[in-house]
């Protein structure tokens, strides 16, 4: 086992294992954000992680969400409270019930 730059533990496993026992590998991924190192004959051949890690970590965010997070920036979107955008989902529901009857 060795330890991320973000503290977290990256399992090696040998190919062999992670071909047997992938249900498993990949359960402890999702469930408990685990990554693992897939070596075979001790090169590393792969790593397996969440996807939600990977977009965050490795990913380039798609050209349409980066306008859509300066817009919202803009207009200090960024900063609402759960409560405010609560708040307007309501407003914004009740204004199409009255439009729609």
């Amino acid at each position: 086992m060795k330890t991320s730059k973000a503290g977290r533990v990256l399992r090696i496993v040998p190919a062999l294992t992670a071909r047997t026992q992938l249900g498993q590998i990949l359960k402890r991924v999702r469930e408990n954000k685990e990554r693992f190192v897939v070596d075979k004959r001790g090169e590393p051949q792969a790593v397996i992680l969440s996807v939600e890690e990977y977009l965050r970590n490795f990913s380039r965010p798609i050209p349409i969400v980066k306008q859509i997070r300066q817009e919202a920036k803009g207009k200090a979107l960024d900063r609402m409270t759960l409560r405010a955008i609560n708040q307007e989902i309501k407003r914004y529901r009740r204004e199409r019930r009255k439009k729609n009857g």
